[in-house]
């Protein structure tokens, strides 16, 4: 698969301004407000945000290109699951702000806000974490309900090196990458994990609005794909699972970030999830394998 770097530390790759060619310098990104986390296999620092494949629209790549305009996302979420207008706070100042009128006061749990809460793995050792779990308080600062949030992009195959240096180098590349996407993690990876967390979150009875994953909206639409048309949309309730997507909007002037456009949501059930993900109603057709087999003989 060919495709093209589209956003490089925030900024299009070939955009000359000085916070871009500053970003790009210094290895920031600027949704974390931080030197970039995402490192390619030897070690280096990526910078690659989203890639656009020559023959489709951009797929974000990287899950922290989702945290754009100060980890909007979390705000999304639990203006949905909280029903109003609310405050985050980090999960060790929420208390203080409790009493304060106005908005819902929202503790946050997840990395830079405050610890992560691991899930058990199934009695071993280890366990899977929770990228976010965002807690509800009452007036007096008592935990009253909370939902927790998966915030996943896609990994890439293949190779975008070339581009990515001759952009540091401020060149043009030759020609397009080879990079593309690992799109069947959808199944190894993506769905076994919501799944196993969505029935884990069911038992804790202050989960009242269960599991939130954001992601791409290419990643929503593969699931989708994968599961079938047969998903039945639910009300928040213990053990739903929402998708909420988001995809990047129109190409902006030099100097600028493209805004992060939420563009949907469904919510469904964990059930629904597992019965389609074992039952799944999109097969190809009976026979493809003997067919397969005829015409190479």
């Amino acid at each position: 698969m060919a495709s093209r770097i589209v956003e490089f530390f925030g900024y299009a790759p070939t955009d000359k301004s000085q916070k871009a060619r500053q970003a790009r310098a210094n290895s920031e990104c600027p949704f974390l407000a931080a030197k970039c986390v995402k490192t390619l296999s030897n070690g280096d620092i990526s910078g690659v945000c989203t890639l656009k494949p020559i023959t489709t629209g951009p797929v974000i790549c990287c899950p922290y290109r989702l945290y754009a305009d100060d980890y909007r996302i979390l705000s999304d979420v639990a203006k949905v699951a909280f029903e109003g207008d609310v405050e985050l706070f980090r999960g060790n100042e929420a208390r203080a702000a409790a009493a304060s009128p106005g908005k819902i006061k929202v503790a946050v749990f997840g990395k830079r806000w405050g610890k992560e809460l691991r899930l058990p793995n199934r009695g071993k050792s280890g366990g899977y974490f929770v990228d976010w779990v965002l807690a509800r308080l009452d007036d007096k600062g008592d935990l009253k309900d909370f939902v927790a949030i998966e915030v996943q992009s896609i990994d890439t195959t293949g190779n975008y090196q070339d581009e990515r240096r001759a952009y540091l180098n401020n060149e043009t590349p030759l020609k397009a990458s080879t990079a593309g996407f690992n799109w069947e993690n959808v199944n190894k990876r993506i769905l076994p994990q919501l799944i196993y967390k969505g029935h884990v979150l069911r038992r804790e009875r202050l989960c009242r609005s269960g599991l939130f994953f954001v992601c791409p909206k290419p990643v929503y639409d593969k699931i989708r794909e994968r599961l079938g048309g047969t998903l039945y949309e639910y009300q928040l309730q213990p053990g739903s699972l929402s998708l909420m997507w988001y995809d990047i909007g129109e190409e902006v002037p030099e100097g600028q970030i493209r805004e992060l456009q939420a563009e949907g949501v469904f919510t469904t059930t964990v059930d629904q999830v597992a019965n389609a993900f074992t039952s799944p109603s999109n097969l190809p057709n009976e026979n493809v394998y003997r067919d397969a087999i005829l015409a190479q003989l």
